[in-house]
Parts: structure tokens; sequence; C-alpha cells
């Protein structure tokens, strides 16, 4: 019997994953060696933290605005005047001489980065037939892990060869095939002259959206510092929890999209919460000092952790999907971002600040202990109907 149900690998759909990809591999090259960038400009442990908590901070709060714009000037639209006006903050970032300069300008980075990404978000929930969601954000989540399998360590050996601006100009290069790749995205269709005005989340965002902030505050530590504690360990692979997280995401992905997901995905979502716990305890409470030893246990930690972190966010996006008008999905994934990214910035701040006076595994441990506050709510979240 032939397969009746609607394709899913549409050439639209296809255009957005590669976009998707595109952006979390630049992103992806920034993140690990922008810390490493202020310690050369003279700050110290704790503080290289900050340049992600600012960055969150103007991406946080910018989605609650951003999310909205894009419903009401086309998301395709915001996607093309994020990407190009990327091209220009990471020149900026090239030749930005002294360290305060990067935190002025990361909080508009942010601001404009969650434009993007609620936007794509949002196109991409009208192109995915509403039977087969979960499964299509399932294959679609393998963009951004396989953008961050290979940015990390892109990054880290273009800034060892080349520095940190031979790194923000090939960056310059990647924004700018993506601006052209989202031009032959189809165009917006004719928005109606009168607009809804902006407002407030509905109940259904928040409840979502505060599982994703749970996550987040050890997610926001992971990106900052993983990099560093391998360094400072003497790893050959800095980047190795970073690398290892996304093929354990694009793994469960592959599975998950072979198997399937029932009729409630969202019934295993407590369940991958766990799942990425464990992997995070891991990296807290794992033996391993010696270059060797910490290798074993970034790359064990990082696979488990993907594996549950990739579903927690994909059933939360699946059922986000199914909870809210199509006219005000950029507002709904606006109110996921502003949650999740305000979850990365206190996570780094908060989680850098028990690293440089503890030590690194302290930090990691308050993470296994944030997102374990998640879990009473992602049981109630599954048991509703």
């Amino acid at each position: 019997m032939s397969d009746a149900r609607p394709p899913l690998w549409t050439r639209s759909f296809t255009l957005v994953w590669a976009c998707t990809f595109l952006t979390f591999f630049a992103a992806f090259q920034l993140f690990p060696t922008a810390p490493l960038r202020l310690r050369e400009l003279g700050a110290d442990l704790s503080e290289s933290g900050r340049f992600l908590s600012v960055f969150t901070l103007g991406s946080s709060l910018g989605a609650l605005v951003t999310g909205q714009l894009g419903d009401r000037i086309g998301h395709r639209r915001m996607m093309v005047l994020a990407s190009t006006s990327f091209t220009l903050i990471m020149a900026a970032y090239a030749w930005m001489p002294a360290r305060w300069g990067f935190y002025l300008l990361a909080p508009l980075h942010g601001a404009i980065w969650s434009g993007l990404l609620t936007s794509t978000t949002a196109l991409l929930g009208g192109l995915l037939p509403e039977d087969r969601r979960a499964e299509g954000l399932s294959w679609y989540g393998l963009a951004s892990p396989g953008g961050v399998i290979f940015g990390p360590t892109v990054g880290v050996e273009i800034y060892r060869l080349f520095g940190f601006r031979g790194m923000c100009l090939g960056l310059v290069l990647i924004f700018t095939i993506l601006s052209a790749l989202i031009r032959r995205l189809p165009a917006d269709a004719p928005r109606a002259e009168e607009r809804a005005p902006f407002r407030g989340p509905e109940p259904s965002a928040i409840r979502l959206a505060s599982v994703l902030f749970f996550v987040a505050l050890s997610y926001g530590a992971l990106s900052s510092f993983s990099a560093q504690e391998a360094l400072w360990l003497g790893m050959g692979w800095p980047s190795a929890f970073l690398s290892c997280l996304a093929i354990g995401m694009v793994a469960t992905r592959l599975i998950m999209g072979a198997v399937g997901f029932g009729e409630r995905p969202v019934r295993l979502l407590p369940w991958m919460l766990l799942l990425a716990a464990v992997g995070l305890s891991v990296l807290a409470f794992g033996p391993g000092t010696s270059p060797s030893g910490a290798l074993f246990r970034h790359v064990a930690s990082g696979l488990v952790y993907g594996a549950g972190y990739s579903m927690v966010f994909t059933l939360l996006n699946t059922a986000l999907l199914g909870s809210v008008s199509p006219q005000r999905r950029g507002a709904a994934f606006g109110t996921f971002m502003f949650a999740f990214d305000a979850g990365i910035g206190l996570g780094s701040w908060a989680l850098g600040l028990l690293m440089g006076r503890y030590g690194f595994q302290w930090g990691w441990r308050a993470g296994v202990l944030a997102m374990l506050c998640g879990l009473p709510l992602t049981m109630r979240i599954a048991r509703r109907p």
C-alpha cells in the first residue's frame, strides 16, 4: 500500500533546514571563541561568561517583540533583515578593540538573533502537515545540532590559526550566503490591513516555556565554559562536549524519526528531561581530571545530555504548535525564546560565578539541580489531555 501522507521534504522545508544549519554552524563558532577573545582582552574566567549573558539578555527581551513583529511584517522578511544585519555585526566584532564593546553590541546581536529564530520556527509551522508535526520537527531538529557538531571545532581551529578577526570575517561570508538562501523561500502571504495588537502570551505558551527555562539554566553554562574546562585540563579536543552533544541530538532524532512518537508525543517529555539530567550528571560527578579521563567524561556526558535535550525541545515545540493559532505563532515562539534565553543568560552568569570560586564541576552540579526543578512541571504537562 502506498503512503498517502503529505511529504515532509519539500523544497521549502529543505531550504529552511539548510538556513537553520548555517545559522547554528556560524553561531557556535562565535559562542565558544568570544569568551576566549575576552580572556585575551583581560577578562577573568567568570567575566568571560558575561558575553553570553548579555547576548541572551538581548535575545530574551527582544523575542517578546520580534516574535510578534514577525507576525505583523512577515516571517520571511524578518529573516532577511536579521541575516543581513548579522553580516555587519560580525564585521564589528572582528575589529572590536575592548571588552566593553562586546558587552554593548551583544544585546543588539541577541535581539536580532531572536527575530531570526522565532520567524524561522513560525514559518516552519506553516510548512509542516498537521498530522506529521512531531516527525517533521524531529527531522528539522537535525539542522541545529548538525551546525553545533561542526561549528565549535571549526571555530576554535580557525581561531587558533587565524585569530578571532579571521574567524569573524568567515562568519560575514556565511551570513551573506544565509541571506541569499532565505530570499529563495516563498514570499510572505499578503497581510490584512487590520493588524492584531501586541499582547501578552497565552497561558499554554507560558507553561511550556517554563520547562525550557529550567533546561536553559544549565545549557547556558555549557556553551560558555565546557571548552574552557577542556582547555584548562589540557584536552586535545576542546569542543568535545558541544560536538558530542550535537551527535547525541542527531542520533536521537534519527531514531525517533524512524520509530515514531505515537498519538501523544508529549508523554515522553519527563523521560527525556531525566535523560538530559543523567547526561549532565556525568559531567558534574564523573571522575577524570587527567586529559584522557576528562575527554571520556566530556564525550559521554555530551552524548547522553544531547540525546535527552534534543527531544525536550522537539516535544515542547510540537505541543506549542498544537495550542496556538497560526496568526500567533511568532508571538508564541517569542515567549519560548524569552524563557530559553533568559535561562541561558542567568545560567551562564550564576554558574560562572560558582565555577570561578569553587571549580567547574560545582557549576555543572548546580545545573543538574536546576534541570530537576523542571521535572514536576513536565509530569503535569505529560498528563494533560
